[in-house]
């Protein structure tokens, strides 16, 4: 036995998904990412999503509408006859003739502890925030952003210096394994739901460029989990005088670190950078068009001694 399943998804982070399905042995009677964006050095290819390259190679049929608004579009995907719909960061509303288009609704596979951050970067606000466990959630869609009543959860710790590209990782294979048992239950006519609850809700808003200048002003463990919440997209940056005039640099990873000074000042040699309280050392680090640098090799290069501000 097996489900048919449309499934609807656009980043890396959909695809172990798609794939374990496919392996669970599912019929994939259609798969909807969005269309291709210009892409590559110049920016003038059209490049196709990672989960559109995927299903092309396993050979599945590829839809990418705009939008749902086109009748045309929502009376195709009720044609298929689906069982269900499988939605993994597909990054488009859903009207409520997609959400009902299947014979068992759609279900998402959602990066957070709901009701705590729905919404487009719960990852990355998780980790900003400090929390020290998130998780997997999968959800059966209704109108709402990500208010849908919960099938199955799956908990994952937040390492102290766990940064976010190392959590998407790390979600991207638990939420693969979630979806795969939810559809083996569901098959079975075995999958509970579970109201959210009402209280803790957050909301984890798209992050904006304009939030991921480090200020150095903070108590260091804001600090430090801003940095790690936004690496390695889009990455907190400091700007810096380097060969007399300011250059930004994005800090990739740090650590909680032993010092007290004026915010924004070297502590020591080895990037140690006084907070409001507290210090952080930098990592990991990043110059403009240059390559991601351990804090040894990036001073190897450039040196920055202690007493050197950085705003």
């Amino acid at each position: 036995m097996s489900l048919s399943i449309i499934f609807m998804g656009t980043p890396e982070f959909s695809v172990p998904t798609l794939r374990l399905l496919v392996d669970a042995g599912h019929r994939i009677v259609a798969v909807y990412t969005q269309p291709p964006r210009p892409g590559g050095r110049r920016g003038l290819d059209l490049q196709k999503s990672p989960v559109h390259q995927a299903a092309e190679l396993l050979g599945l049929p590829v839809f990418t509408p705009v939008n749902f608004k086109d009748p045309e579009e929502r009376e195709r995907f009720a044609a298929f006859k689906a069982d269900v719909a499988v939605v993994v960061a597909y990054g488009l509303l859903l009207p409520e003739a997609v959400l009902n288009g299947t014979r068992d609704g759609c279900y998402n596979g959602h990066a957070s502890l709901l009701p705590r951050w729905r919404g487009a970067a719960p990852i990355q606000r998780a980790i900003m925030a400090g929390d020290e466990k998130t998780g997997m959630m999968v959800m059966k869609m209704d109108k709402g952003l990500d208010t849908g009543a919960v099938a199955l959860t799956r908990e994952v710790e937040i390492g102290p210096n766990m940064t976010a590209g190392e959590l998407h990782d790390r979600l991207m294979q638990v939420g693969a394994k979630a979806m795969a048992e939810a559809m083996v239950k569901l098959e079975m006519n075995d999958l509970p739901l579970t109201p959210q609850r009402q209280d803790g809700v957050l909301y984890a808003a798209k992050i904006d460029k304009a939030e991921s200048r480090i200020d150095f002003a903070r108590e260091a463990r804001d600090v430090h989990n801003h940095i790690r919440g936004l690496a390695p997209f889009p990455g907190a940056w400091f700007e810096v005088e380097i060969g007399g005039r300011p250059e930004r640099v994005k800090v990739l990873g740090s650590e909680l670190a032993e010092g007290q000074g004026v915010a924004g000042q070297l502590l020591t040699d080895d990037l140690v950078v006084a907070c409001a309280s507290g210090a952080v050392r930098l990592t990991r680090l990043q110059k403009a068009g240059g390559k991601p640098l351990s804090a040894a090799d990036f001073l190897r290069g450039t040196p920055l001694a202690a007493g050197t501000r950085l705003s």
